[in-house]
């Protein structure tokens, strides 16, 4: 019996495996709308044999953007854009839907990856950012202005508000973004966060505002749908963020009632040094897991079908999230049931699709046609 494929509940949504589709940015938004694009994307990898698919993040403010591109949904136009999008999901897959809330912080206003990824100036269409501290992600950025106080209160409200409207849209789950550097990670890291107020110096302050947006939004969204938090579980920076401040993080949410923790690493600072390999990350998310008890998703060059069984059967992690694996296999689900002995489910227009090697795939071993 293969334990990627054995079921797992949060709260009241029950999952009939541990395989996430990750929240993956793509950049193709009209003002923050879904489009034509989305569409595509969104519905093909919810057939993917994931359980879950996860919305990419998804900003609550136009500033709060990554890029121009960057989906939003944070009015009445972003919400309806989103609407044809899920309606088409429901109709033809049984994978629940969840959405990462996001802000970019200092890391806004820049250019999409294929263009380069650099900051867009002022004269040039970007727009001013914010952050815990005036402090540019890289030199020669133009700094991003210091949350003030008013500041911490509209970014918390819009991630309510987001939050409100992904529920109306019927969104089984909710993910928030604290980690890559962004607007609650650059509020926990020492390297972005150097406030002398209430949310800055130590561990506890730093930690404050990420974990007011966390109250706000869990006592928003329906107690018995899951909330989540992806965390960067390190800098990969001397002197910034850890794995021991992450672990304490997790503890602090635990409390609040997070029900899962998605275990990921770096993006505050382009002075990271990373030493990449399948499965680089999976030690930070046992770790968390270890410390806490927490359900946690492990995350980074997960590729292969039995690396991710060795990953969930040694309990190193409760469930997977693919991304780039999934870019590149859209039904990387189906192949890993077929090679671990599980079942997927798919639209009967694809039951035809099932090897005579694999007939238990689909869970029908025949098919009626004239």
């Amino acid at each position: 019996m293969s334990v990627l494929f054995s079921p797992i509940k949060l709260r009241s949504l029950e999952l009939a495996n541990r395989i996430m589709v990750s929240p993956m940015c793509q950049y193709s938004a009209d003002d923050g709308a879904a489009n034509d694009w989305h569409f595509t994307h969104i519905n093909t990898l919810a057939l993917s044999g994931a359980a879950m698919f996860c919305i990419e993040a998804t900003h609550v403010e136009p500033i709060g953007r990554i890029t121009p591109g960057c989906l939003g949904l944070w009015d009445d136009a972003t919400e309806a854009a989103l609407k044809p999008i899920l309606a088409s999901v429901r109709k033809h897959s049984k994978a629940a839907v969840a959405m990462q809330l996001a802000h970019a912080g200092r890391k806004g206003s820049s250019q999409r990856p294929w263009d380069g990824g650099q900051q867009i100036p002022l004269e040039q269409g970007g727009w001013q950012t914010v952050a815990p501290s005036a402090i540019a992600h890289k030199e020669g950025e133009l700094a991003p202005l210091a949350v003030d106080a008013a500041g911490l209160v509209r970014i918390r409200d819009a991630f309510v508000d987001a939050a409100k409207r992904a529920e109306r849209l019927g969104i089984d789950a909710l993910e928030l973004h604290g980690a890559h550097g962004y607007l609650l990670h650059q509020f926990l890291s020492p390297l972005a966060n150097q406030r002398t107020d209430q949310y800055g110096g130590s561990l506890e302050n730093r930690m404050r505002f990420p974990l007011e947006v966390f109250d706000a939004v869990r006592e928003t969204f329906p107690a018995d749908k899951p909330v989540g938090v992806r965390v960067s579980a390190t800098d990969w920076v001397e002197g910034g963020w850890d794995l021991p401040q992450t672990i304490a993080f997790a503890e602090a949410l635990k409390h609040r009632g997070v029900d899962w923790i998605d275990v990921s690493s770096g993006g505050v600072s382009p002075l990271q040094k990373i030493t990449l390999g399948p499965g680089y990350q999976v030690p930070f998310a046992e770790a968390v897991k270890q410390a806490t008890g927490l359900p946690t998703m492990a995350v980074g060059l997960i590729t292969q079908a039995q690396q991710a069984e060795e990953i969930v059967a040694s309990g190193k992690a409760d469930m997977v999230a693919l991304a780039r694996g999934m870019l590149y296999d859209p039904r990387w689900g189906w192949h890993a049931a077929a090679e671990l002995g599980g079942q997927v489910s798919v639209p009967p227009q694809y039951w035809r699709s099932q090897p005579s090697s694999h007939k238990e795939l689909f869970g029908r071993t025949t098919f009626g046609a004239r």
